[in-house]
């Protein structure tokens, strides 16, 4: 059984409901969590409240040396859990080693936090009158992450949180619930107090006892873009600050003096990393004028090179993380066929290295896709590369900005012309050039725009240090004496 972590230590809880974590490798259920009810969401909130005064108060040089030791402990012992990730996720070893990396950047950028957090000052901006700036902490903030990235998805959020001086209650998904333990286990060896970190393991129940909780003073979610609306309308509804990061159909648009290798390269690895279950993968190839019918062949051949397996057996591409999503996306396969789509490459057929219980579906490619086909509508969330035809740039353009999605796209060229109009002018938060997977190092921000994101800040960098603080303006003045009388008038500068 996989507890709850409340108040520093392992926490049952008093709900009786549990859901099963499975090996997507094997289809063997390995365990089970605990899902919280409404008592153990508010015992959750409130050692998260009693925490939060003294962690506030504390230095930032102490604060700053828990998330050093933090660090340290984690990149001692990140092949643990890499371990973890794996065994619950299915992705391959080396890509939860990967995804590690990128969350500790957060981790290390946080630990700037004497840096993030100072503010301004003025000094005589009126006569004997100066004026200061400050950073505050908001209090109790949520984080509910979803199943794709155990790690790199709540380190997006709750080492800036932490820095800062709030307290953190992680939700993550049911589906992936040892990895948060793990975390909140190092963080109390690293010296944090207990509160400050909790991990709430539920589901539906348990995330809209949070968003509405008046304890909680603001929510930061990963997920669906259906999930993230309705994230963003209770929170907000209830007065707490929100960042909802939705789903994505994320173009790569190749031009005809694109070089073919180079692309049909990136296509493959930003496709099907992670068998396709990121939010920042490479789900639509965008090809321009002549370029397909020689693109085409060099994907496919590239993707049939993919050796599909339990991650644990040095494969390159692992299972789907459960077996209705793996047999949903198969479904958008047999979709797209019966709409018109050419099957280039069927992972339907593939024959994994791994047991036959496993949540198999090999890299498959769809050409001749049209955007009103499922396929290419809907975020599918697996390894399936669909590949629509256009005449020109001005073409592939308005296709992705018609899109409803605007997580991340790029554009691969020799133009350096074309390169400039397309990042001018097309709509999404995160964009590459001749790079097929954008996503920002920590101290830049990570978020999209349009349907992608509900709530006006990205996750990490400037915009992750502004959300979890609130920003306060101090006029100071020291008279020699008092100055006797009424004085009603509108103060002025002078």
């Amino acid at each position: 059984m996989v507890p709850h972590w409340v108040d520093g230590a392992p926490y049952t809880g008093s709900g009786t409901t549990t859901s099963p974590v499975t090996d997507p490798a094997t289809g063997e259920v390995t365990g089970r969590v605990a899902l919280a009810d409404v008592a153990d969401v508010q015992a959750a909130v409130a050692s998260a409240k009693a925490a939060f005064p003294a962690w506030r108060d504390l230095s930032l040089t102490r604060r700053t040396r828990i998330l050093f030791r933090f660090r340290e402990l984690l990149e001692e012992r990140k092949s643990e859990l890499a371990e973890l990730i794996t065994a619950e996720h299915g992705k391959v070893l080396s890509d939860a080693l990967g995804e590690i990396g990128r969350g500790q950047e957060v981790v290390e950028f946080a630990c700037g936090a004497a840096h993030l957090l100072k503010g301004s000052m003025t000094e005589n901006a009126s006569t004997n009158v100066d004026l200061h700036s400050i950073r505050q902490p908001l209090g109790p903030v949520a984080v509910i992450t979803p199943f794709n990235f155990p790690a790199m998805v709540p380190m997006w959020f709750f080492p800036l949180a932490i820095a800062a001086g709030n307290t953190v209650v992680l939700k993550p998904s049911e589906k992936v619930p040892s990895a948060a333990n793990w975390m909140a286990a190092l963080w109390a060896e690293a010296g944090l107090p207990a509160g400050v970190f909790t991990v709430l393991h539920g589901d539906r129940v348990a995330v809209d006892e949070l968003l509405v909780h008046p304890d909680v003073e603001a929510v930061s979610f990963v997920g669906s873009t259906p999930v993230a609306r309705h994230v963003h309308t209770t929170a907000s509804r209830h007065g707490k600050r929100v960042q909802a990061l939705g789903g994505a159909k994320n173009h790569m648009v190749v031009l005809p003096d694109a070089d073919p290798d180079v692309a049909a390269d990136a296509a493959v690895n930003a496709g099907f990393g992670s068998a396709g279950e990121r939010c920042m993968a490479v789900s639509v190839v965008v090809a321009v004028g002549p370029v397909a019918d020689s693109l085409v062949p060099r994907i496919a051949t590239l993707a049939a090179r993919v050796r599909t397996g339990d991650g644990r057996r040095g494969c390159d591409m692992g299972p789907l993380v459960t077996e209705e999503h793996r047999d949903r996306v198969a479904g958008y396969v047999a979709a797209g066929e019966r709409e018109g789509a050419r099957v280039v490459l069927d992972g339907r057929e593939v024959r994994p290295d791994g047991e036959a219980g496993g949540f198999w579906l090999g890299p498959t490619l769809l050409d001749h896709v049209k955007p009103e086909m499922s396929v290419y509508t809907d975020e599918i969330f697996g390894p399936v590369l669909s590949v629509v035809r256009v005449d020109t740039f001005d073409a592939a353009l308005d296709l992705v900005n018609a899109n409803l999605y605007g997580n991340g796209a790029c554009v691969f060229t020799s133009d350096g012309g074309a390169a400039r109009r397309f990042e001018r002018e097309v709509q999404a938060g995160m964009v590459g050039i001749n790079v097929p997977v954008p996503v920002p190092m920590a101290y830049y921000s990570f978020g999209g725009w349009k349907n992608s994101l509900f709530g006006d800040t990205h996750a990490h960098g400037t915009e992750g240090v502004h959300f979890y603080t609130r920003g306060k303006v101090v006029t100071t003045r020291w008279p020699k004496r008092a100055t006797p009388g009424l004085d009603l008038v509108f103060p002025q500068n002078d």
